[in-house]
């Protein structure tokens, strides 16, 4: 529970649902733990994970999506990226990108360095930022409800769409895909393009 008493829910089965109906989406995330959370769905070739590139990940998908207009292009990041890269809303936003969702993983902490309480944690509401952007969709999720209205929006709607869902900040198993980076472009590249692309 947080500090309101409202529910929270568990990232891993946050992802898979969202991932239920896939088909051939493309999924981005961030680093850390949004990568272990798609992992642990199952590797595939159509999931693009960005090791390094903290703050990136919405901006990486803008490209794609814009690149792949008959393709959904879902981003998962953590709350922290996402305040990072704050400001990629605004310019997702200004295109107008009809087939991407973002899907904000929000713990109110920063795993990755510490478990610090995060910005998100201290009142910043990140949806209502995509809101004042101009996405089409951008809504809180918090609960199990909540999550199956917010699904088909994610898979189907009209974007953007930006869905931030409320976690526990429980610690979850490692599930390490792949690392390598020519690898793991080269694999995309190839899911998306065919074996004949050249890299």
């Amino acid at each position: 529970m947080t500090k309101s008493n409202l529910p929270l829910l568990d990232r891993r089965q946050v992802v898979k649902r969202l991932l239920r109906d896939r088909g051939d989406a493309l999924a981005v995330a961030s680093l850390g733990n949004p990568t272990f959370d798609l992992a642990s769905v199952g590797d595939h070739a159509q999931n693009f994970y960005l090791w390094g590139a903290m703050g990136g990940a919405v901006m990486v998908g803008l490209g794609l999506a814009q690149a792949q207009p008959e393709k959904r292009v879902i981003v998962f990041v953590g709350d922290g990226e996402m305040m990072m890269g704050l400001g990629s809303l605004g310019t997702v936003a200004a295109h107008g990108v009809a087939n991407l969702s973002i899907v904000v993983i929000d713990n109110e902490y920063y795993a990755e360095t510490g478990m610090q309480p995060s910005h998100a944690g201290r009142g910043v509401d990140i949806a209502g930022v995509a809101a004042a952007c101009g996405f089409s969709t951008a809504v809180l999720v918090r609960t199990e409800e909540e999550l199956e209205k917010s699904a088909d929006a994610v898979m189907n709607g009209a974007g953007p769409v930006l869905i931030t869902v409320k976690v526990d900040n429980g610690p979850q198993p490692v599930v390490l895909p792949p690392r390598d980076g020519p690898y793991l472009r080269s694999r995309f590249r190839e899911a998306l393009l065919g074996s004949d692309a050249h890299v």
